[in-house]
């Protein structure tokens, strides 16, 4: 007899922002994310296991993205009505964790351009504080992919739309990938920047006293690049 599916176990906040779209939650993608999370998982699988979910996250965030009417001839001689993407895109990477999801973008995107920010704890003031940001010279003309892994508390993701609309990009062009959120930081980012759109692989239950995700994976950078 063929296994039956079992429903994901993914616990969600009552009430989600309209500005947040999760992906699809099948076995599938909780089968994914629980080789991630598993502390034994080698870094090798973790690589492998974890690009795969950030390009499932890249495809549903050009999803968002708005597209124009467009007809083509195809190779019989018809001609199919369907459409194309409007306007120039960037990817922009809050460093270190976010640039593990620059190849994931750049597998579906040709020649697509990437941005860097570089956002830290200020020790004095505990708040996040810019420290490097690098962007295309027009980005005040693309729509971001704005690339992190984690939403926790939510400041560092402020920050780097802070320092987006600095740049001149329109809060309605910033769609923020990620793929765990916790419900406090989709909260507070949501209510700070209700136009940006926010793409997540899966919402965890919260964070614990110290605002790590819980059950989160631990720290992605240190998994991701640490042997």
């Amino acid at each position: 007899m063929a296994a039956t599916a079992t429903p994901t176990t993914q616990t969600a906040p009552a009430s989600i922002p309209p500005s947040v779209f999760t992906l699809p939650q099948t076995a599938q993608l909780e089968a994914l994310y629980t080789i991630i999370r598993d502390k034994e998982t080698s870094r090798g699988d973790f690589l492998f296991y974890s690009d795969r979910i950030i390009r499932l996250l890249v495809e549903e965030g050009l999803n968002h993205l708005p597209v124009f009417p467009k007809s083509v001839e195809t190779p019989t001689g018809s001609t199919y009505e369907g459409v194309g993407f409007e306007g120039k895109i960037c990817g922009v990477s809050i460093l270190r964790a976010g640039e593990a999801m620059e190849a994931g973008l750049r597998e579906v995107c040709r020649s697509v351009r990437i941005g860097k920010i570089l956002i830290q704890r200020d020790e004095e003031t505990a708040q996040p504080k810019l420290f490097y940001s690098k962007f295309p010279p027009d980005i005040n003309k693309r729509y971001v992919l704005l690339l992190d892994p984690m939403l926790a508390t939510g400041g560092s993701a402020m920050k780097a739309v802070e320092v987006l609309q600095d740049s001149g990009v329109p809060e309605e062009r910033i769609i923020f990938i990620n793929l765990i959120s916790a419900p406090e930081g989709l909260k507070t980012f949501c209510t700070r920047y209700p136009k940006v759109r926010l793409i997540t692989g899966w919402i965890d239950k919260g964070l614990n006293e110290k605002a790590y995700i819980i059950p989160g994976l631990g720290d992605f950078g240190e998994r991701r690049y640490c042997v």
